[in-house]
């Protein structure tokens, strides 16, 4: 794997420590800032939305871009804004610098899915994409809690100055080892396999075999119609409801484990931490089974994560059973869920660009409905075991979809050898 593709995961890792570090730092923003803490935790709300507006839109503004260039461009702005953030004493600039933020991140984290998964080579997508996403786990595991200890001893703008320091290397380290690809060459060389023993959902794309759009220059038109595809479609749907369950549990994760869970306020750094390490196994075992046979990970990983949400809510008020459940579905819902990620640029094949970003966006509708959901079922009187439930509602209703795509009823299609041979 070249070096240039953990430099773009220590960028993404400083990126996904400033998107989640808010839930330590939003009392004292509150307070220094003379706002009300709801107002303050707009914040996250607001990065998230520019997530899902910006990973479209910055990919598009860029596709003509050389993608050194444009991640370059992406980090440095993502730098800049912290900056911003750390220093303002008004709560509106704030606001602007994290929607600013977040539509950078989006951007480079489009650019950067299409450049690691290109430079990688024909049939290494799913490990390519691992170590980005291993970034984002790893801001969970370490960054995020350090962000906390920060605000705590420093306070708040310590945590957004940390951000941008952690970027400065990364930029450095993209200018020195990402080659200057133009759009044109840095398509990837292969073309999603429809033919052969297995459906196109099981089998890595076939080094070697071209079409005439791999070697088109790309266009925003060309693209987004290449993002039409049902199959496509489907799993961004998959990715968006596995991704809702798995923030809708772990945004209230300290409310279920402290007023459920019978652990007391020390513990909620242990669990997330844990939660996290489990983030990180399940992004490295989906990095090596997504790009060969990933529905033998899928189906029976799927049902154990539906079962797994069943069983934490059973199981919610039991300390060891808590205590075995964060590890284990952190590491069944990140599996899962980079897996599809990764079978979503398989499919867009024939849009590296917008796929990335397409795939950024369906990350990120997942992450913003599914902590609105369990906080409405909070809301309604349900309890802090709620969004247990949500949880394993939301993956529940990813079956029928996924049904649908394996029996082909959503453009998959199954050989014509395959089918002599059942």
């Amino acid at each position: 794997m070249p070096i240039a593709i953990y430099m773009l995961g220590l960028a993404v890792f400083a990126q996904g420590t400033s998107e989640f570090m808010l839930s330590g730092l939003v009392p004292g923003i509150a307070r220094d800032l003379h706002v009300s803490v709801p107002a303050a935790g707009a914040l996250t709300s607001a990065f998230a939305a520019g997530m899902i507006v910006g990973a479209p839109l910055t990919a598009v503004l860029s596709l003509r871009w050389p993608r050194r260039r444009a991640l370059l461009v992406f980090l440095t702005v993502f730098m800049v804004v912290h900056v911003v953030g750390a220093v303002t004493t008004s709560f509106g600039v704030l606001l602007a610098a994290r929607v600013a933020g977040a539509l950078a991140n989006a951007g480079f984290l489009a650019v950067g899915l299409a450049t690691a998964t290109a430079m990688a080579g024909p049939g290494a997508k799913g490990r390519a994409a691992s170590v980005l996403l291993g970034g984002i786990t790893l801001a969970c595991v370490a960054g995020v809690p350090a962000g906390a200890v920060l605000g705590q001893v420093w306070g708040w703008r310590s945590a957004f100055w940390a951000v941008a320091v952690v970027s400065v290397p990364a930029v450095v380290a993209v200018a020195a080892s990402v080659p200057s690809m133009p759009p044109e060459t840095a398509m990837p060389p292969e073309t999603a396999a429809h033919q052969g023993t297995t459906t196109a959902w099981e089998t890595a794309p076939h080094p070697g075999t071209t079409t005439a759009s791999e070697v088109a220059v790309p266009g925003a038109r060309r693209e987004l119609r290449a993002l039409r595809r049902p199959r496509l479609l489907v799993t961004l749907l998959l990715g968006a409801l596995v991704n809702g369950a798995t923030f809708c549990t772990f945004t209230y994760l300290a409310p279920v484990v402290t007023e459920v869970g019978g652990y007391g306020p020390r513990w909620v750094p242990v669990l997330l931490a844990l939660f996290g390490l489990g983030s990180f196994a399940g992004v490295t075992i989906g990095g090596r089974t997504a790009d060969r046979r990933p529905m033998r990970l899928l189906v029976p990983g799927g049902l154990a994560l539906t079962a797994g949400w069943i069983a934490f809510g059973m199981a919610a008020a039991n300390p060891a059973a808590v205590l075995v459940l964060v590890f284990v579905q952190g590491t069944l819902s990140f599996a899962v869920g980079s897996t599809l990620i990764t079978r979503a640029l398989y499919e867009a094949v024939d849009a590296p660009s917008l796929g990335g970003s397409f795939a950024t966006a369906a990350l990120n509708v997942g992450a913003t409905a599914g902590p609105l959901l369990g906080g409405a079922a909070i809301g309604a009187g349900l309890g802090y075991r709620s969004p247990l439930w949500v949880s394993a509602l939301l993956v529940a209703l990813a079956w029928p979809a996924l049904a649908a795509a394996r029996t082909g009823t959503t453009g998959v299609r199954t050989s014509p050898r395959r089918r002599a041979t059942r």
